[in-house]
């Protein structure tokens, strides 16, 4: 196992004067994240640090009540969201539960549409009850499925949320996006590339190997939701980075709605872990390449993004953005310690 996934940590350490005059070491950690390569850097000298905005759950948005100029809320609906072509959604929208499913009105690509959840204009993170995410999570994959009935080689897709303002979502609407192409991206393509040589090096799957490295040490491991297995980013890159991996599984269109709904359960305990931080903006991610490849197995991230709240730091500084290289405050082993609590 050591030798197919390297999960490495390099402690350097620097050395200063205090100024009381007392000379002071501290220890920062370079994690090599074993699917990527990339490093990110645990600051364990700023783990006790409370960022200004995160004493308490910021009060809810300005704006958390107007619902008479939102786009996705009723009776606006209709009159001010796109219509699916006919070939995608024969009604001009998909309707799953309380979940409706239109065209992005500015698109990321050629086929990019938004899922809402239910009727609520704003809904804190973590109280999202667990059917309307499943709803618009179903309603997402069938949007997909259409996709690849009509257009089979779109088969780089995406659901994506940006939770708040902060995490880049423009409405505050709880939504979901949902995109698909025949362009790859530049995570597609990297995750597809070292899948397919992972596998013809070495006969197992990718993520099938990190998550049984992850099980028989355990630090990282937070719990399961059917069968997805939920466990923090060994290198981190975001705050609180949390994956959930559904073993065996290589396409979206193979999950039943119960795996759906299994899912669901997971991203609204995360959810609730972030709340206990005080945490109100997140973001979540899911990549499909659907060619038929059995190497990429299916995998959910999220992690905390910085509060939507007046004078909060940005979690994104020169590092991040210049050196490439993210760093976060809390041990992952830590995270997963605390967000254990909420797979009980």
């Amino acid at each position: 196992m050591d030798r197919r996934l390297n999960f490495s940590v390099k402690p350097v350490t620097a050395r200063f004067i205090a100024p009381d005059g007392e000379i002071v070491e501290t220890t920062i950690e370079i994690r090599t994240n074993p699917i990527t390569f990339r490093t990110c850097r645990v600051t364990l000298s700023r783990k006790g640090e409370k960022e200004p905005g995160t004493e308490r759950l910021p009060a809810p948005p300005p704006d958390a009540d107007h619902t008479a100029n939102c786009p996705f809320c009723k009776p606006q609906l209709t009159s001010k969201t796109p219509q699916c072509i006919e070939s995608l959604a024969p009604s001009g929208r998909l309707i799953h539960g309380k979940s409706v499913l239109f065209p992005n009105l500015f698109p990321y690509g050629s086929y990019s549409a938004v899922s809402l959840f239910d009727d609520n204009h704003f809904v804190e993170i973590g109280t999202a009850s667990v059917a309307s995410y499943c709803d618009s999570f179903l309603n997402c994959a069938q949007y997909l499925k259409n996709i690849l009935a009509t257009d089979p080689e779109a088969l780089y897709m995406a659901i994506t949320q940006n939770h708040l303002p902060s995490a880049g979502g423009s409405l505050l609407h709880p939504h979901l996006q949902v995109n698909a192409d025949r362009v790859v991206s530049n995570h597609h393509r990297f995750l597809r590339r070292r899948a397919t040589e992972y596998f013809k090096a070495w006969g197992t799957r990718l993520f099938a190997d990190y998550l049984r490295h992850e099980l028989e040490e355990g630090k990282r491991y937070i719990g399961s939701t059917g069968e997805w297995q939920w466990l923090t980013a060994f290198a981190p890159e975001g705050f609180y980075e949390i994956w959930g991996v559904f073993q065996g599984c290589t396409s979206f269109r193979d999950l039943k709605d119960e795996d759906w709904a299994d899912l669901a359960r997971g991203v609204v305990r995360t959810q609730q872990f972030y709340r206990s931080l005080c945490r109100n903006g997140y973001n979540l991610g899911m990549l499909f390449v659907e060619d038929g490849n059995a190497s990429l197995e299916l995998r959910v991230v999220i992690l905390a993004r910085s509060n939507f709240a007046p004078w909060v730091r940005n979690d994104h500084t020169g590092f991040e953005v210049m050196l490439g290289d993210m760093a976060t405050f809390v041990p992952p082993e830590e995270t997963a310690r605390l967000a254990q609590d909420f797979w009980v």
